[in-house]
């Protein structure tokens, strides 16, 4: 990462309350296209939550600490604060001596941008003003919530717009909380409805809605020079199992993420390799 913070631009997605098996699910069976079409081997990366519901993921994310992989460690990380005794920060890692990985890009030139979907980011109370605080600027509209069947496409639109509105030599932080898939999801199932409530198969759904628009979004990024991405969700959610419903709980359905990171090319690096 010491090599592509300051040349290429950063993609980070966070695919809001994504359960692992049902993402794994979707792109062996070649729903999700867009996304399999650029995970490594076309395969999700099994990896744990740094927490259980969204507030708690994103502040250890925009902290360094991205989801862990599954399998024993120590793991080196992408994005490190400077500090004494870490034993994950490595020779590629990108250090930066600021209080987080928002401010450290913004040290390192970028422009930062959050384009926010859950309500952590709807800058509606104080709370819902600390995630998307962090950054330079920040979009919210009801438009981009959990309650809007068009949610992504809105949130990607602005997207397009953001990136079209910069400068050339201007090098981008453009962060996006996805609100599909959390819940109220079944909008998104033909044939769902409110009385019957979300369940696995309407969070399967809203992901293929994602997939959908997730070209746009992929195209926009790369548009000006190569981009560097990373999707993954920031926790799982419970559709009954064991009795449980929702997240904020250390189920392994909640704790179990998808992860990818991977390059975008941009218009002057066809095949996006490095």
């Amino acid at each position: 990462m010491r090599e592509v913070v300051g040349t290429d631009d950063l993609l980070l997605v966070t695919l809001d309350t994504l359960r692992f098996d049902v993402a794994e699910e979707l792109a062996a069976a070649g729903r999700i296209p867009h996304l399999a079409g650029r995970l490594p081997g076309g395969r999700w990366e099994r990896r744990h939550s740094p927490g259980s519901f969204t507030w708690a993921a994103h502040q250890a994310i925009f902290a360094g600490f991205l989801p862990t992989p599954a399998e024993p460690g120590p793991h080196p990380r992408l994005f490190a604060a400077r500090f004494a005794g870490s034993e994950t920060t490595a020779d590629g890692t990108f250090v930066y001596d600021t209080p987080d990985l928002v401010s450290g890009l913004a040290e390192a030139g970028y422009r930062t941008v959050c384009i926010g979907g859950v309500g952590f980011f709807n800058r509606r109370g104080p709370l819902g003003a600390v995630l998307p605080g962090l950054f330079q600027e920040s979009h919210w509209e009801p438009e981009f919530g959990v309650a809007s069947p068009t949610s992504f496409e809105s949130q990607v639109a602005r997207a397009e717009e953001v990136v079209a509105g910069l400068p050339a030599d201007q090098r981008l932080f453009l962060f996006v909380n996805v609100s599909a898939l959390h819940q109220p999801n079944w909008f998104h199932l033909p044939g769902a409805t409110r009385e019957a409530g979300d369940s696995r198969e309407t969070h399967a759904a809203a992901l293929e809605y994602v997939d959908r628009h997730m070209g746009r979004l992929f195209a926009a990024a790369g548009s000006r020079r190569r981009c560097f991405a990373i999707v993954c969700s920031d926790h799982g959610t419970a559709y009954g199992e064991d009795g449980h419903t929702g997240h904020r709980l250390g189920h392994e359905v909640v704790w179990t993420v998808p992860y990818a990171q991977f390059l975008l090319p941009g218009p002057d690096d066809a095949d996006g390799a490095r």
